[in-house]
């Protein structure tokens, strides 16, 4: 890994938006990344117009990140095509071998892994994947559902993998979740909400100079 690929902060993922005009505010703010979910029940789910409208007015140093749930390689590939994302984000079941098959396309993969389900923060050396979102997977839908858990449990498990740290996180409490799990990356999207899929563009520049204050303990490596 070259000097080039370590940060002395986390990097921020903004995820779950809907309009391009907060999406480009969130850029300007210094996200490194935007998530665009893809997944039927989620009241975060986007069209291909929709998506490709907010990809369009990002500048390029800003990676779009397409969020998936037990999705097949075809109908990734077709919005990855179609919207022009940059990398995939995988939440469900899915196997390793569409991580590897994904990864082959020269996309950046994060797969999801759970402390309360599976699959689990342990089979993270079945998965060729670039980095790992972590959470605790006991909400309804997929992701991190608002709720906070004990971010240290994550930390172990970011001294072996690229570690991306979500659920539950907000302007509040991402220093203390910061310090406790120490990760590569930051995702957020209830908590800098005004409804779902809508930003409080107040929220996301607290939480993102929240952030920037930070130091997670290490030299981060750079996924997005």
């Amino acid at each position: 890994m070259s000097l080039e690929d370590l940060s002395d902060k986390p990097q921020i993922k903004i995820c779950g938006l809907t309009v391009p005009e907060e999406a480009l505010k969130c850029a300007a703010l210094g996200a490194d990344a935007i998530g665009l979910v893809f997944y039927p029940k989620s009241p975060r789910n986007l069209s291909e117009n929709q998506a490709k409208e907010i990809t369009a007015v990002l500048p390029r140093h800003v990676k779009t990140v397409g969020v998936f749930v037990n999705e097949t390689f075809s109908n990734i590939m077709r919005k990855v095509e179609c919207c022009g994302l940059n990398a995939v984000q995988l939440h469900g079941e899915e196997p390793p071998e569409l991580v590897s098959r994904l990864r082959g396309e020269n996309l950046v993969v994060i797969k999801g892994l759970y402390t309360e389900r599976s699959p689990f923060l342990a089979d993270a050396s079945s998965y060729d994947a670039s980095g790992f979102l972590i959470e605790c997977g006991k909400g309804r839908l997929p992701g991190g559902n608002a709720m906070t858990w004990n971010w240290g449990e994550a930390k172990p498990f970011g001294e072996t993998y690229p570690l991306v740290l979500a659920g539950g996180l907000s302007p509040d409490n991402v220093s203390e979740a910061i310090a406790a799990s120490q990760p590569d990356a930051v995702d957020v999207s209830s908590g800098v909400e005004s409804a779902p899929g809508r930003k409080d563009l107040h929220k996301v520049e607290l939480f993102i100079n929240a952030v920037s204050r930070c130091s997670a303990g290490r030299k981060t490596r750079r996924i997005f």
